[in-house]
């Protein structure tokens, strides 16, 4: 094995590990449901549709980031290896995205648990920015 294919391994390693994560991928971080038990069915929705749409843009943003870390790495992999210190890695918006999914999460419970009637389901995310 050639020095060359084994420092291009390495690279690879080294480039993809500080790429950032699609929001599919981020697990959500545990929020309790009891910060939502004195609310009535129609704050639980209120506020799903609040989180909803700040969801949204953070996933969103996360999924660019994700796709622009993606192409820096492939680049300083095959043309131009300064490229790798564009790669950004995950940051507060991956914590914004975990944080926004448990919150859902949690309004979910709290709405099951008041019997509220709500459905919640994954939307797909808007194509432009």
């Amino acid at each position: 094995m050639s020095f060359r294919l084994v420092a291009l391994g390495l690279a690879a390693c080294l480039a993809t590990a500080g790429c950032a994560t699609k929001s599919g991928k981020i697990s959500g971080q545990y929020v309790s449901p009891l910060q939502f038990q004195s609310y009535s069915c129609s704050q639980v929705t209120e506020e799903a549709l609040r989180i909803s749409e700040r969801s949204a843009l953070a996933f969103k943003i996360q999924n660019v980031k994700a796709r622009n870390d993606a192409v820096a790495a492939s680049v300083a992999l095959g043309l131009f290896w300064p490229a790798a210190f564009l790669v950004g890695g995950n940051d507060a918006n991956a914590s914004e995205v975990a944080r926004l999914k448990g919150t859902m999460d949690a309004l979910e419970a709290a709405s099951i648990q008041k019997n509220c009637g709500l459905e919640f389901v994954s939307a797909p995310l808007p194509k432009t920015l």
